[in-house]
């Protein structure tokens, strides 16, 4: 009842708030520079109203990738009841990613070392993904349409601004919208880059989460380039921002010691978003509010196998019931 009711809240809250401005191109686009596509298209899911997908990474108990499991050691429970898989699959498939960097002042030295890290990203990716660019500080800008050019991609990251604050949140949000209207790929990806906590957003963490938890949301990954000589609120405020966003989606925050790290992690998450299971079901739940996603893999050749996905996610009212009176 308090999902529900909290939910219901939220929506009257975003009804009645300003919504971010739409992710608009700063620059002209460079000449293409196409990276070669690979020669087979793999099977890529396109959910149909009410189906609910579920991206899952496994891991052993030394946390490294666990690749080459069969459907029948996954179960998905919804509300702590199973749920028939209706789809399953794990291949590379292409993704639609949207790479958004910090652009705020206290970013100036690090950009060139984030820029090299989130091209080692694509480089790393599928090469059928397609990508886009986001900068923002206190504003946020589409520096990059969705591409798989390397030049144009180059180009958006090469828009170093660095001033003002950090509207981290408004920003996920127009890229939620971004990829809503324009992507092609059923699985979607953000990469978020920050060396600091929100300060300049309309939006809340709350409800950004909120947003994050929607039927199908993009799996959110954070980089948190948090500095030694931030205080331990400011620390724990970055810290608590990005594993809110990336917990509610199935993705993961890392918080490197070091700048040259980054390019590690980029490389790692690349990789994770290639080797993860993807599956689809139907719900058998009624009623709206929040539902909650567990997946669990028993497979009699391996123990100690934890999962990592998104916690759930909100069902809305039908549209019928929406727009009554």
């Amino acid at each position: 009842m308090r999902y529900a009711l909290y939910a219901a809240a939220l929506i009257c809250a975003f009804a009645c708030a300003a919504r971010p401005q739409e992710l608009q191109p700063r620059t002209a686009p460079a000449a293409p520079a196409t990276r070669q596509r690979a020669p087979q298209t793999p099977f890529v899911f396109h959910a149909n109203v009410g189906e609910v997908l579920v991206n899952a990474s496994v891991f052993d108990n030394k946390h490294h990738p666990v690749e080459g499991l069969p459907e029948s050691v996954f179960s998905v429970f919804e509300n702590g009841v199973p749920q028939h898989i209706d789809y399953f699959v794990h291949e590379d498939a292409p993704v639609s990613v949207g790479i958004l960097i910090d652009n705020s002042g206290s970013m100036r030295d690090k950009r060139p070392e984030v820029n090299k890290a989130a091209l080692n990203f694509v480089h790393s990716s599928n090469p059928q993904d397609e990508v886009f660019i986001v900068n923002f500080n206190d504003e946020y800008y589409l520096d990059a349409g969705f591409t798989n050019s390397i030049a144009k991609l180059q180009q958006g990251l090469q828009q170093v601004e660095s001033r003002g604050g950090t509207a981290l949140y408004d920003a996920i949000i127009a890229s939620l919208d971004y990829l809503q209207q324009n992507a092609k790929n059923q699985k979607r990806v953000l990469l978020v880059i920050t060396d600091g906590d929100d300060d300049a957003s309309r939006y809340t963490l709350e409800q950004t989460v909120r947003l994050v938890e929607a039927e199908n949301p993009p799996l959110i990954y954070c980089i948190g380039l948090i500095d030694s000589d931030d205080t331990r609120s400011m620390k724990r405020g970055a810290e608590r921002t990005l594993n809110a966003l990336a917990g509610a989606s199935g993705g993961f925050a890392y918080f490197p010691k070091t700048l040259i790290q980054v390019g590690g992690i980029t490389d790692q998450v690349a990789r994770e978003i290639r080797e993860q299971y993807s599956m689809s079901y139907h719900s058998n739940q009624t009623g709206v509010g929040f539902r909650a996603i567990r997946v669990e893999v028993k497979d009699p050749k391996q123990k100690h196998l934890t999962v990592r996905t998104r916690n759930g996610y909100y069902q809305s009212p039908p549209a019928a019931a929406q727009n009554a009176p």
